[in-house]
């Protein structure tokens, strides 16, 4: 890879509750529950990164035939990397069945049980330039331009109305909307309201502080969020969600090794009778239907997503 297309931060939407009426100046689309992917490809050599610029290359084959979908030298691709569940819909318990490997051993077994989808939506470099200035009409005339959609390889669609997808996002419990300025550039490592997030639910990444056991196998875990002094504060438990029997054997076997014997959360959870602590050293994803700030803080509806593997430290709640 040439140092001109070293891997960026990607522009991120800030969340928001409205979704912008203007249909001629906003794009709209699904706001896919998968994990963000970036494709580099430059001199016949291709490589993908994620938004903290770790390299995942080697996790999705899919992408390494890169002339069967792309008609371009040298090209940043931004999309979204998908797998669907059971019910037909983007999962993203299933995308980290397919993230989280780390032995090369499973990557074969994992592509065949858990297929994925690119869903591409964004460029930023093309052919030796750098396009990320352009407006995103003309960032996706590019795209439209050099992509060969598969199976596999798609272009993410957009939606005349706003409103109407949102609703439709929220009867199939989907996660919600992204909207974007047809004008907007592409800020390469920011954060602006030219691209918002309307959400369905919330979803946060917590700690895991404490177990509770039914026949010697976990079956909820006590969650948590660090405040700004650095404390971790309990925030609910959760023993529902996208896992299965075989997802709660393993996470038994990772965590019990890690039994503590002081509570690590600052505050006492309401089932610390039955608790086993845990040092804090694995996160998930949670999903909830609410925060509630005035019953101790905690998570209404919480159920876990999937097991993810960020720093305990970036796990920082909204607390003054």
């Amino acid at each position: 890879m040439c140092t001109e297309m070293k891997p960026i931060i990607p522009f991120e939407p800030e969340q928001s509750q409205k979704i912008p009426a203007d249909n001629e100046r906003w794009r709209y689309e699904i706001k896919w529950d998968g994990t963000r992917i970036l494709t580099y490809h430059d001199h016949g050599n291709t490589r993908l990164f994620n938004r903290k610029q770790h390299e995942r290359t080697p996790l999705y084959p899919e992408l390494a035939p890169f002339s069967s979908y792309c008609q371009a030298n040298s090209v940043i691709l931004d999309g979204e990397m998908i797998a669907l569940g059971a019910d037909g819909k983007p999962s993203f318990h299933e995308i980290m069945r397919r993230d989280l490997i780390r032995r090369t051993d499973r990557i074969q077994t994992a592509y065949k049980a858990v297929p994925a989808t690119y869903m591409l939506f964004d460029i930023v470099y093309l052919n030796g330039e750098w396009v990320h200035r352009r407006s995103l009409q003309e960032r996706l005339d590019l795209l439209q331009q050099i992509i060969i959609p598969s199976e596999r390889i798609q272009l993410a669609p957009a939606h005349p109305d706003g409103q109407a997808l949102f609703q439709v996002m929220c009867s199939q419990g989907m996660e919600g909307i992204v909207c974007k300025r047809l004008d907007s550039s592409y800020t390469l490592g920011g954060q602006d309201g030219r691209w918002i997030k309307v959400k369905n639910y919330g979803d946060i990444i917590a700690v895991i502080g404490g177990y509770t056991l039914n026949g010697g196998v976990i079956n909820a875990v006590l969650l948590g969020q660090y405040d700004k002094q650095g404390k971790l504060r309990y925030i609910g438990h959760a023993g529902t969600g996208k896992l299965t029997r075989e997802d709660w054997r393993q996470l038994t076997e990772r965590l019990m090794p890690h039994t503590i014997s002081e509570r690590p959360f600052v505050n006492k959870p309401d089932r610390h009778q039955d608790a086993i602590w845990v040092q804090p050293m694995y996160t998930a994803k949670v999903q909830y239907s609410e925060w509630r700030w005035q019953e101790g803080r905690t998570l209404r509806q919480p159920s876990i997503q999937a097991f993810v593997n960020q720093d305990i430290e970036q796990c920082i709640g909204p607390w003054i």
